[in-house]
């Protein structure tokens, strides 16, 4: 595969960014439609982006908008670790552009299994957040070292509340709003994904409980379901 680098616009929930990316990256960042995304992808060096979008300002900017990051190394499933999480940030009005996880497996011979709760942000940490970040250089870190992606419980058939089988697993990834998906490989041979909280058991066969579809960030005009509190639609950019 060629490592050539190209110029490619890289959306997320509050805008997007334009930067180099290598084929492997491109491929991270397609979900399936015309548009690649920066959430599959992680953290880029900030001198590969060459300007970023914020849609709260509606406003472009020449050079990398702020990355902040983190490595808590925390179990949010069996044997599946978030290794790292970040944010780009407008520099101008410190919203966030986009939002990305990095999971990695404790055991790589061991499988994935439940998901476990995460603990919520309490409202003190919320009010205190803006000015953590305004204080950031464009990268930071609490700890150093990379994480390594996901690939998991694939081959594993699919079977929604009905019995019947819907796909086989290929891996866990993360989704254009940043939520942790089950990706499948459907039974007509297109690809798809499935919420993870929409997994109600996984063992021999991976049982899919009914799924809850929000409507709060459905888009007005081609119907596509944003990230809640989102302004503009990440697949066709009408404002919502």
């Amino acid at each position: 595969m060629s490592s050539e680098l190209r110029l490619k616009k890289l959306r997320g929930s509050g805008g997007y960014i334009m930067a180099t990316v290598t084929d492997e990256q491109q491929m991270k960042g397609n979900l399936g439609g015309p548009d690649l995304f920066l959430a599959p992808i992680g953290r880029l060096d900030s001198q590969k982006i060459t300007k970023h979008f914020c849609n709260t300002c509606e406003k472009e900017f020449e050079g990398s908008p702020k990355i902040v990051f983190e490595n808590p190394n925390e179990e949010v499933a069996e044997n599946l670790i978030l290794a790292e999480k970040g944010q780009y940030i407008c520099n101008s009005c410190n919203s966030s552009i986009a939002e990305y996880r990095e999971f990695k497996k404790q055991d790589e011979s061991g499988e994935v299994g439940s998901a476990k709760p995460l603990e919520p942000q309490n409202a003190s940490q919320q009010a205190t957040q803006p000015q953590q970040i305004a204080q950031t250089p464009k990268e930071i870190a609490t700890k150093p070292g990379p994480a390594t992606s996901v690939t998991s419980i694939d081959g594993r058939a699919v079977f929604d509340e009905n019995a019947n089988k819907v796909g086989t697993a290929k891996q866990v990834g993360i989704d254009s709003t940043q939520s942790m998906v089950l990706v499948i490989a459907k039974e007509d041979g297109t690809e798809g994904s499935v919420p993870w909280s929409n997994i109600k058991k996984i063992g021999q066969i991976i049982l899919l409980g009914k799924q809850e579809i929000s409507q709060s960030g459905k888009c007005p005009n081609c119907g596509f379901g944003n990230k809640e509190g989102s302004k503009f639609c990440e697949d066709c950019g009408t404002k919502i």
